[in-house]
């Protein structure tokens, strides 16, 4: 079997490269990390790939907004070929600037198969500062997304200042309607989050944590799987290590709900 090859774009202000590679690595791809001026002067290229991954941080310190300068760098020079990558069957994912990043490309939502309008918006959170935090999440299990398929509720880490996911009411229903809400903010026991903080972090409409495109192959969230690698990664993982030891709990799985996203997209190869 050939390798699945997962390219994990890099660049200024961008922080989660070597993370996300690791955690790609773990659900059995070949992750390379790439600056972004690698694609652009082309002695990168996408061909090689099936995986694209756009990371979380502060690309060019979101100066003129999250992502913004991001996106229109790779617009005006690689636009074609990151169509040309969709439109091949490929899959992306955008963690958190890159969710930002994805937005304001227009490669999500994507709204009548359409890759080049900016539909939607993430904006600042409603508490007005940066969070930093873990949150419940509830997948639709009615959506087409590859990378979410087989899961239902699971927690991540957020962090983030501009994570409040924003649509017209129209653009929403038709988001709702195609099964293009991949992820909502939830309680514990896997409830709709109905905008209360600190469930839902940022004040996001419907309480909307993700979404993909049409055919569920380009995906974006704001929380991020990358750093969810290891069960000792929670922020609880002590109490619960306690309690395997004295019988009270199972041991954890080895694949962790972040993982399983990036494995969801290896398999789609593989299958």
């Amino acid at each position: 079997m050939s390798p699945i090859n997962a390219i994990v774009l890099t660049g200024y202000g961008l922080n989660c490269d070597r993370e996300t590679a690791y955690a790609l690595e773990q659900a059995g791809a070949q992750a390379q990390r790439v600056h972004i001026n690698a694609l652009i002067d082309g002695s990168v290229a996408l061909d090689a790939f099936q995986i694209m991954a756009f990371i979380g941080g502060f690309s060019w310190g979101d100066d003129h907004g999250a992502g913004v300068v991001q996106a229109v760098r790779l617009r005006t020079t690689i636009g074609d070929k990151l169509l040309d990558f969709i439109g091949q069957g490929k899959l992306v994912i955008g963690i958190c600037n890159g969710f930002q990043c994805l937005v304001n490309l227009g490669l999500l939502p994507a709204i009548d198969n359409d890759y080049t309008r900016r539909s939607v918006a993430l904006t600042h959170n409603d508490c007005g500062n940066f969070r930093d935090d873990w949150v419940h999440l509830a997948t639709d299990p009615a959506s087409a997304c590859v990378f979410t398929q087989g899961m239902q509720s699971f927690e991540l880490p957020v962090r983030h200042g501009e994570g409040k996911f924003f649509a017209t009411p129209d653009l929403h229903q038709q988001l709702a309607a195609s099964g293009q809400i991949v992820l909502r903010y939830a309680t514990a026991d896997g409830r709709p989050a109905q905008g209360v903080f600190p469930h839902n972090p940022n004040g996001s409409i419907d309480d909307i944590a993700g979404i993909c495109d049409p055919t569920g192959r380009v995906f974006g969230l704001m929380p991020h799987p990358e750093a969810y690698n290891h069960w000792t990664n929670h922020p609880e993982w002590t109490r619960l290590k306690e309690k395997v030891r004295r019988g009270q709990a199972d041991r954890p799985s080895d694949i962790t709900p972040g993982v399983q996203i990036f494995k969801n997209a290896v398999n789609y190869f593989v299958s």
